[in-house]
């Protein structure tokens, strides 16, 4: 996989965010921010119903990965953390989101390699429109071990 460096990973598959997914994560991570939660709340803030919990799309990252490719060559894989992370558009329940990754940098570390790859998560509304950005854009660095 090193060799890719400066080139595009691929395209995932669309995944729906429906209500039971958001309500899901709301139990789990304890972040019950009504807008997630209720569409009367959500609509009187100027939304069209509830949204997805902008950490809930940033955690599908590795199952899209994973979706993508293997790494079979190495002793283990650490998600190393992000360099940066933005939440573009809001993701109206209903809608689907898949990623584009991008290999943007390879780099050593202690028993391994490093790879900084930009996800961006793009949007597709309830509707069937995709929207002009995306919903979120990361700067994710996974750790691979030899």
């Amino acid at each position: 996989m090193r060799a890719l460096e400066g080139q595009d990973l691929g395209t995932t598959g669309w995944h729906l965010l429906d209500q039971d997914t958001i309500t899901a994560f709301a139990g789990t991570t304890g972040d019950t921010e009504r807008i997630h939660l209720d569409a009367g709340t959500a609509r009187a803030q100027g939304l069209d119903g509830t949204i997805a919990h902008g950490l809930l799309t940033l955690a599908l990252g590795p199952m899209f990965l994973q979706g993508l490719f293997a790494v079979t060559d190495h002793s283990r894989v650490l998600n190393y953390g992000f360099d940066k992370v933005r939440f573009l558009e809001p993701v109206p329940v209903d809608s689907s989101i898949r990623m584009a990754v991008h290999l943007a940098k390879v780099r050593p570390i202690n028993g391994g390699s490093a790879f900084h790859l930009t996800q961006d998560f793009e949007l597709k509304h309830p509707d069937g429109t995709v929207a002009e950005r995306p919903a979120c854009v990361a700067e994710a660095v996974v750790a691979y071990f030899d």
